[in-house]
């Protein structure tokens, strides 16, 4: 069986985002017959976790790249050591550089070409010399406005690999823990309102008077966030909604997920954990990246905010905007009628023909 590096460096929701690649990775090639691969996947410490969620993935290994993780490690030989000797020992023949629209793959194909990998393909607009061996080239060969699963998708193809018959290209995982235990009997709506930077972030008190309208309206909440967002939680949750703030790991937090009947969160990585268990999302998306590439992806979505916002397209982490126009703007009431067009199965299915904006 061939071993075949799969890279995505960054964090939780890119990874999920390559699943239906590393799917087609595994899958092999239709001109080996379709034998199957056995795929080690790079991933960075956030990202790890999700990247063992992955169906396909024989292996992850996690090395923090200099290049891609904010704030960045220094560039030291033992940490450029470390991953070469890795691969150099891993038998592995070739490597897909799994990248967005503002990376390189190269600084990663130079150092797997010094571990020995014969063959490497990834996406660049820079001229990759004997760096790559299949070169896509952004704006040319494929467009960019395109969701970031499907762009992925479009790499591992264009080396060769095919997803199985019957696989549709959306997001999945798999060994995701029940959460019945923590959630209880009965329906309930899951609302996620930490971000991984505060240009995404709803303002906390909007969130929780959504909880409280949602409340009202005959729903039961249960309120997720991380280790160090319990203060959020207990502000959103309020005396009656579910307080699960650092109470889940990823998988605990999949399952919970997975229970739910629809999703309110932000542009993270939770969001993209909904699309690959099904649920149904209100995203209340920043436009500091495009909704195009970066929106739940293969689930029904409402997507919330201004698109048109000064701030679109900045990719910043700080609002630039005075009063965080493009969220704040966004009320508690519309975020409950958005949820209840998800459950009522009118809302749009997200791809890439159709994103309902509000």
């Amino acid at each position: 069986m061939t071993r075949v590096l799969a890279a995505r460096l960054d964090s939780v929701g890119d990874v999920l985002l390559a699943g239906p690649a590393v799917r087609a990775i595994a899958n092999g090639r239709r001109s080996d017959g379709g034998a199957p691969n056995d795929v080690v996947l790079l991933c960075g410490p956030q990202g790890d976790t999700a990247g063992s969620l992955l169906p396909g993935v024989s292996e992850v290994y996690s090395w923090a790249c200099p290049w891609i993780i904010n704030p960045a490690p220094a560039v030291t030989a033992e940490t450029v050591d470390r991953l070469v000797t890795f691969i150099r020992h891993s038998r592995i023949t070739e490597a897909v550089i799994l990248t967005s629209f503002h990376q390189s793959p190269l600084p990663l194909a130079l150092l797997l070409r010094l571990a020995g990998v014969r063959r490497i393909t990834g996406a660049s607009v820079d001229y990759a010399g004997a760096l790559l061996d299949v070169r896509l080239r952004p704006g040319e060969d494929f467009s960019e406005d395109q969701p970031e699963a499907e762009r992925a998708l479009g790499i591992a193809r264009a080396a060769g690999f095919t997803l199985p018959p019957g696989d549709d290209g959306r997001l999945r995982i798999r060994d995701y823990r029940d959460a019945r235990e923590l959630v209880g009997d009965g329906a309930y709506i899951v609302v996620h309102p930490g971000s991984s930077a505060p240009s995404r972030a709803w303002p906390p008190l909007h969130h929780a008077a959504a909880v409280e309208l949602l409340e009202g309206a005959g729903h039961r909440v249960v309120v997720t966030g991380g280790p160090g967002e319990t203060t959020l939680t207990a502000t959103v949750a309020g005396p009656s909604g579910l307080d699960l703030g650092g109470r889940t790991d990823l998988r605990t937090l999949a399952g919970v997920i997975a229970g739910a009947s629809a999703l309110v969160t932000g542009n993270t990585g939770p969001a993209h954990l909904a699309a690959a268990v099904g649920t149904p999302v209100a995203c209340l998306f920043s436009p500091v990246v495009p909704a195009t590439r970066w929106a739940p992806y293969g689930v029904p979505l409402e997507l919330l905010g201004d698109q048109n916002a000064p701030c679109r397209l900045s990719r910043a982490r700080e609002c630039p905007v005075p009063g965080h126009p493009c969220l704040a703007s966004v009320s508690p009431e519309q975020v409950v009628d958005a949820v209840e067009r998800l459950l009522g199965g009118v809302s749009s299915l997200s791809t890439r023909r159709e994103v309902r904006h509000r």
